[in-house]
């Protein structure tokens, strides 16, 4: 870890005698100055604070330490900024976290824009399913579709992610369409594994609903369950971004159109907001720019009236 920036956190904490308050200063998170903070004293080979419940207080190691990260900040700030250094062009790595499918169907093409318009900085892209420590693995930029956001980080919006009930033609002819959410239940849908209990959730005519639901396959990617719908395996809840394309092909026909899945949001997370790189603050921007952009990132078209749902249903 950079032991400049973790000097800067030792400080402030022994100023301020609180983590919460040294992360409130600092505008980090909470975990990321506890992780300084060992970190300075992994370094240091002693403990350095004494802590109680009230407030943290400096051993004699930390009254040492705290004297030569002082004198390490002041030399720091004396240091001049080499000629023709330019802070504020974007470059360098970038590590960014994201899931399989976003990474492929989106982030792919945004990505690509972002290096050609940057091309002194790089990105690798780890992709996985899993929530990952952003500290711990040294991820820069966790890309996510959650209505949960950890507290802990920084979390700028991207979007909005909606989704869509669909399923192959060849199933439908088979097993019939549902005709209302509650038909769900007795249809073989597809379930993604980390949902844990599978309660499709859905808002009807202003009402929350939900539906539990079950069937013969679950997997913990999306991307499997999708090409497993197309092959008439089951009914499947996408999101809009992943399925615009078969639907439009044919390939999948969009059910219950009155009923909206709950929409989930997407979020650009990252550690820290004390000394944000200049090519992660380019690429959050970007990120919002094109999440805005229905040509990159579709929404769920306007639903029907309640009404005219209704009666369609009558009529069906």
């Amino acid at each position: 870890m950079d032991r400049l920036t973790a000097s800067e956190v030792f400080v402030v904490i022994a100023e301020r005698g609180s983590m919460t308050g040294a992360a409130e200063v600092l505008g980090m998170s909470r975990a990321m100055v506890t992780r300084y903070l060992s970190q300075m004293e992994q370094w240091a080979g002693a403990r350095l604070l004494h802590r109680t419940t009230r407030r943290l207080s400096l051993t004699e190691a930390g009254r040492e330490t705290l004297a030569r990260c002082r004198r390490l900040l002041e030399l720091a700030a004396e240091m001049p900024v080499a000629p023709g250094a330019e802070a504020d062009t974007p470059r360098g790595l970038l590590r960014v976290a994201s899931s399989q499918s976003l990474a492929q169907d989106v982030l792919a093409g945004i990505v690509t824009e972002f290096l050609r318009r940057h091309p002194l900085a790089a990105i690798d892209l780890q992709i996985g399913g899993r929530s990952v420590n952003l500290v711990e693995e040294r991820i820069d930029l966790a890309i996510r579709i959650t209505n949960d956001l950890d507290p802990q980080l920084i979390a700028r919006p991207l979007g909005r992610c909606d989704s869509v009930i669909c399923a192959a033609p060849a199933y439908l002819a088979a097993h019939g369409h549902p005709r209302a959410v509650e038909d769900l239940a007795t249809h073989n849908c597809l379930t993604y594994s980390y949902f844990g209990k599978s309660l499709w959730e859905f808002d009807l005519a202003g009402e929350r609903v939900s539906v539990p639901v079950g069937g013969t396959l679950s997997a913990n990617e999306s991307h499997v369950l999708l090409s497993a719908a197309i092959e008439g395996a089951g009914i499947t809840m996408q999101p809009v971004y992943a399925v615009s394309r078969a639907i439009a092909e044919g390939r999948l026909m969009a059910l219950l159109p009155e009923a909206a899945p709950q929409a989930l949001g997407v979020y650009g997370l990252y550690a820290s907001r004390r000394q944000v790189p200049a090519a992660l603050r380019a690429l959050l921007d970007l990120l919002v720019e094109r999440f805005a952009d229905p040509a990159c990132w579709p929404v769920r078209p306007a639903d029907p009236r309640p009404d005219t749902a209704r009666a369609r249903n009558r009529t069906a």
